[in-house]
């Protein structure tokens, strides 16, 4: 009598599950819900209402490719030093869940097919600025800035700006003040928000070799740039009011949220003065919901009657 071996009819499923998940990661998803966070209600404040609901889907599925693009180039070109930082050491490249051709291969056809996507389904402008944003990301920011100077994440984080215009140009058509506010707020949140983290992980950068500003720097002189970044942000979202005619719902939240930010700012510094222990992590996670509810107030705002 001859037997035949069983083999687990969902351990194929398990594996492609598996590797699923490795290509999803690569694209940063926690990075990517922020950045589409964004992109909503700056097209609600650009049409004065609610858009199509068609284009703004068809502008999210398309930010959220090009987006995901940059995040896996990113990942691919820092493999390396990916490998030496306990907070990164579980990627897919490192692990080798994923191959470098196989992320390569997954990288550009993601910026193909966003580009081709957006330039379809919402406007050339719209499409120009995602091009614009996968170069600024890998070229500027991974390749030439992030290993040479502290200052990477100042000008690397204009990359992040991108889906504020991208939202705007994909329902006008075109720019304006409003949007360009929009693109500076996002540039000026940007080091304050990620300076708190590479603080945090100040023995990983140190140990990669990686020129963070949080790594270089002791906490008094961190501390203080993130207030002057912070206070810089808050008054560049008080700029859109007269500019763009925002109403009560946003300006009490930039007023209310900002200070909170701010003040959570002013905590690290003041600690790090005062030789005690401190915690970064506080600024950087205010920093997200400050960012996250300000946006909800930009898309609320027009919506409403007075």
């Amino acid at each position: 009598m001859t037997t035949t071996r069983e083999v687990p009819q969902d351990s194929s499923a398990r594996t492609v599950g598996r590797k699923v998940r490795a290509y999803v990661t690569l694209t940063k998803p926690r990075v990517l819900e922020l950045l589409l966070v964004t992109t909503v209600p700056v097209m609600i404040l650009a049409q004065g209402g609610m858009p199509n609901l068609w284009l703004v889907l068809a502008t999210v599925i398309g930010g959220a490719m090009s987006a995901g693009s940059a995040a896996t180039f990113n990942m691919y070109i820092d493999r390396d030093i990916d490998a030496q930082m306990r907070r990164t050491e579980n990627r897919p490249l490192v692990t080798g869940e994923v191959s470098p051709r196989g992320a390569l291969v997954f990288a550009w056809t993601l910026a193909v097919v966003s580009t081709v996507w957006l330039w379809v389904t919402t406007n050339w402008m719209a499409a120009t600025l995602s091009v614009a944003a996968i170069f600024f990301y890998v070229v500027i920011y991974s390749i030439i800035l992030k290993r040479r100077t502290e200052q990477n994440i100042v000008w690397g984080g204009i990359a992040g700006c991108f889906p504020v215009v991208i939202g705007w140009s994909a329902v006008t058509g075109s720019l304006s003040w409003a949007s360009l506010i929009l693109f500076v707020l996002v540039f000026l949140w940007t080091p304050p928000h990620y300076w708190p983290l590479s603080m945090k992980y100040k023995g990983d950068y140190a140990e990669a070799d990686v020129p963070m500003l949080g790594a270089t720097r002791d906490g008094i002189q961190v501390g203080l740039q993130v207030i002057l970044y912070a206070w810089a942000t808050i008054a560049c979202s008080l700029l859109l009011i007269p500019v763009a005619g925002m109403g009560v719902v946003y300006t009490v939240s930039a007023l209310v949220f900002g200070g909170w930010f701010l003040y959570e700012s002013h905590v690290l510094y003041n600690r790090a003065v005062r030789g005690e222990q401190i915690k970064p992590m506080r600024v950087f996670h205010a920093s997200i919901t400050y960012l996250t509810l300000l946006f909800v107030a930009i898309a609320v705002d027009p919506l409403l009657p007075f």
